[in-house]
């Protein structure tokens, strides 16, 4: 996810996406576990799209209450 697609998004929106990432991280992480994780670069990116996504949301919060 790019961070121009990030910061178009509403805050209701984050959220969602922040939860969808989040539940993506813990299946991956079980998959891992487990030994059947194949795509290990999707460890990664996901993580970098959280991180993203809770830049752009704090900076949202930030510019609401200037």
């Amino acid at each position: 996810m790019k961070a121009s697609d990030v910061r178009q998004l509403t805050a209701d929106q984050l959220t969602e996406e922040l939860e969808k990432l989040k539940k993506e991280q813990f299946n991956l992480r079980f998959q891992k576990a487990t030994g059947q994780l194949e795509n290990t670069a999707r460890v990664r990116q996901i993580r970098r799209d959280i991180a993203r996504i809770q830049t752009t949301a704090r900076a949202q919060r930030a510019a609401e209450n200037k």
